[in-house]
């Protein structure tokens, strides 16, 4: 089983196929001057509460991606269910390139998985434009308990079974699939209990008051707690450390065979005209290409990338098959 572990984590967002999506990528095609796509505001349906890690990356993008396009994204934030009520409203727009979403791993490769009465199909559905971020994930705990490393942790799980409850921002999130990986592989699936929250922003809010005791999800959510004690921060989710906080080891260099990360992209509805798409992606490309976009995203532990759409359309269909290997292999199980 533990060989089943290091290999499916292995094979999790920050594997081979995240690399091949964004590194060696052509240009974006160009698209006619004559193209008035857009010609008025467009709406960005963030499927997660204003503030967690999810929302604060879609906007330091969408906030240059507006100047690029020449006019303003009006942001709607539609939190729950693990991303999928956003998921669901951005699935059911008109096909114009004015609703777009910002979608996740949350929203195409977790919630997929294991909610079998999703209202929408993450492939069928929607029209991929580009991935416009990719996060390192950040395991923290609230500074009242004695724990400095993920040793600690799961020793004193192991020791006080359910005495430990990790938050999550909903059945379905990227921080419940970063978590659900983690305490599989360190072997205290069963010695924890998971409290889903809505949104990311009400899980680090849980943790720093200890109504639960760990969160382990994106970066950008928890290190402004962490900078200013309320948390601390134990490992780093991904494959090397943060540039953010370079002396936080991997949860591999921890000991425990796990490496995953979290993804965000720009999605419309199925039936996206091609120029509209190649309109937006090619202001994806140049939005994340600018220093001060990439700057803050390094800032909250994310990295600024950038796809073409058929790119895209194959890493979310090769996550969406990883994700359910990853959940079959490991018999993860999911209230």
């Amino acid at each position: 089983m533990k060989r089943n572990v290091a290999r499916s984590a292995r094979r999790t967002i920050a594997g081979a196929s995240l690399a091949a999506a964004v590194l060696a990528l052509p240009a974006p095609a160009t698209v006619s001057a004559q193209q008035s796509y857009p010609s008025r505001p467009v709406r960005l349906v963030s499927p997660n509460p204003p503030g967690g890690a999810n929302d604060v990356i879609a906007r330091i993008v969408v906030n240059r991606l507006a100047d690029v396009l020449g006019v303003p994204m009006v942001i709607d934030n539609r939190g729950g269910a693990g991303g999928t009520i956003g998921g669901e409203i951005a699935a059911r727009a008109q096909p114009d390139g004015y609703t777009l979403l910002a979608g996740s791993i949350s929203t195409h490769s977790f919630s997929p998985v294991i909610q079998p009465k999703l209202s929408y199909d993450p492939i069928r559905d929607f029209t991929p434009v580009s991935l416009f971020a990719i996060s390192q994930n950040l395991l923290v705990v609230n500074p009242s308990l004695p724990i400095n490393s993920v040793k600690d942790l799961v020793a004193l799980a192991k020791a006080k079974p359910n005495s430990l409850n990790y938050a999550s921002g909903g059945t379905g999130s990227t921080s419940h699939f970063a978590i659900a990986l983690f305490v599989s592989a360190a072997g205290i699936a069963n010695g924890t209990v998971h409290v889903p929250y809505k949104g990311g922003a009400p899980s680090v809010a849980a943790t720093v008051s200890n109504e639960t005791q760990f969160y382990f999800g994106p970066m950008a959510g928890s290190i402004p707690q962490v900078k200013a004690g309320r948390l601390r921060a134990v490992a780093v989710g991904g494959a090397a450390r943060s540039a953010l906080l370079p002396d936080v080891p991997t949860v591999r260099e921890s000991g425990v065979s796990y490496a995953a990360a979290g993804w965000f992209g720009l999605l419309g509805p199925a039936g996206l005209p091609k120029p509209i798409v190649q309109r937006l992606n090619k202001a994806v490309h140049d939005t994340v290409g600018m220093a001060d976009v990439q700057r803050q995203l390094l800032e909250v532990g994310a990295e600024g990338v950038a796809n073409t759409p058929d790119a895209f359309a194959k890493f979310i269909a090769e996550q969406l098959a990883s994700t359910r290997r990853v959940v079959k292999e490991l018999g993860l199980k999911f209230d």
